[in-house]
């Protein structure tokens, strides 16, 4: 099997709601469960197929937590020497030539990608353009209006 890149972080999170689904979430609809049997006739009980489908939610998303983990690649930049050059998990401060418009993106794994917080995918456009360049490299991005040119200003391995 493959891995996949995941920062520290990413990997910290899952493991936290994976503990939360195990310990908090599973015993909760399994209780749920009891106690729509309880009710009696489960042919028409609604209380007993909304415990069972939220368990099967919950063991699917137990299942995908598990798989992730164990085909991570965790990498901690932190723990690397910045170079200035722009690596998986590096926080990288760029500016667009056109609009004089700064921006600051980290780049991290596919599950833990959120653009609201300027968590960026390592198989987003953007961040395919900017691995392995340096600071103070000019670079030309594909984006879905055209062709960007965006300096990179900082790079930081927080």
């Amino acid at each position: 099997m493959s891995q996949y890149p995941m920062t520290a972080r990413g990997a910290e999170l899952l493991r936290k709601e994976l503990n939360e689904l195990k310990s908090v979430t599973r015993p909760r609809i399994i209780e749920a469960i009891a106690e729509a049997r309880e009710h009696g006739d489960l042919k028409e009980n609604a209380e007993y197929h909304a415990a069972r489908e939220q368990q099967s939610f919950c063991e699917g998303r137990i299942q995908d937590i598990e798989g992730k983990l164990s085909n991570a690649q965790i990498i901690d930049v932190t723990k690397m020497e910045n170079n200035g050059k722009v690596i998986f998990g590096a926080t990288v401060t760029i500016l667009n030539l056109d609009t004089e418009k700064e921006i600051t993106y980290r780049i991290v794994g596919d599950d833990e990608a959120d653009i609201k917080s300027n968590l960026i995918s390592v198989n987003s456009p953007i961040a395919r353009g900017l691995i392995g360049k340096e600071l103070d490299d000019v670079v030309n991005i594909q984006t879905p209006s055209g062709t960007v040119e965006f300096e990179i200003i900082e790079v930081e391995y927080l």
